[in-house]
C-alpha cells in the first residue's frame, strides 16, 4: 500500500564504488557469494542484524539461497526495494549487503539496513559502508529523509 518507492523516471543506480568495496545489485550470479557470506557469519548475524535464529541458519541449501535473492532481484526490477551486495573491489567476495526500503516510521521516506560479515565487521568495514552509502543515498538517490542504523 505505498505510493511510488523512487519516482518513475529516477534512473536507479546499476552500482556504487568505494575506495575498498563495490556495491552491485543481488541477484542469483552472486548467490553464491551472498550464501558464503552468510554462512560464514551464522552467530554474528544473529545477534547483530536479524535478531532471529532464523536468518542465516546453518540448514540453510544453496537452492534456498537462490530463491531468495531472486525474490529481492524481483522487488529490485519492481522498484519496491533495493538489495546491493557489499563486493571486495575485484568482484571476487560478498563482505555484506545493503537494504533500501520503504521505511515504516513516520517523517522517513526510505530505510537502509545493512550487515558485513563478521570478519570485515572486527575489520570495522561496517562504519565505513555505513558512510559511504549515506552519502550515497544523500548524492544519487532522491529520498528526503533516510532512517540509518544506528
Amino acid at each position: 500500500a505505498y505510493a511510488q518507492f523512487v519516482p518513475a523516471d529516477f534512473q536507479v543506480p546499476a552500482s556504487y564504488t568505494a575506495a575498498t568495496f563495490q556495491l552491485k545489485p543481488l541477484g542469483p550470479a552472486l548467490a553464491k557469494h551472498d550464501f558464503d557470506a552468510y554462512m560464514s557469519s551464522i552467530e554474528h548475524l544473529q545477534k547483530n542484524f536479524s535478531h532471529s535464529e532464523r536468518w542465516p541458519n546453518a540448514n540453510i541449501t544453496m537452492a534456498d539461497a537462490v530463491k531468495d535473492v531472486e525474490g529481492e532481484e524481483a522487488r529490485f526490477k519492481a522498484r519496491k526495494s533495493f538489495t546491493y551486495a557489499v563486493l571486495s573491489l575485484d568482484g571476487t567476495k560478498e563482505l555484506g549487503c545493503v537494504y533500501i526500503s520503504p521505511s515504516r516510521k513516520e517523517g522517513y521516506d526510505a530505510a537502509v539496513r545493512l550487515w558485513v560479515t563478521k570478519a570485515e565487521f572486527d575489520k570495522g568495514l561496517q562504519p565505513v559502508v555505513l558512510n559511504e552509502v549515506k552519502a550515497w543515498l544523500a548524492k544519487a538517490w532522491p529520498f528526503k529523509n533516510v532512517l540509518l542504523p544506528n
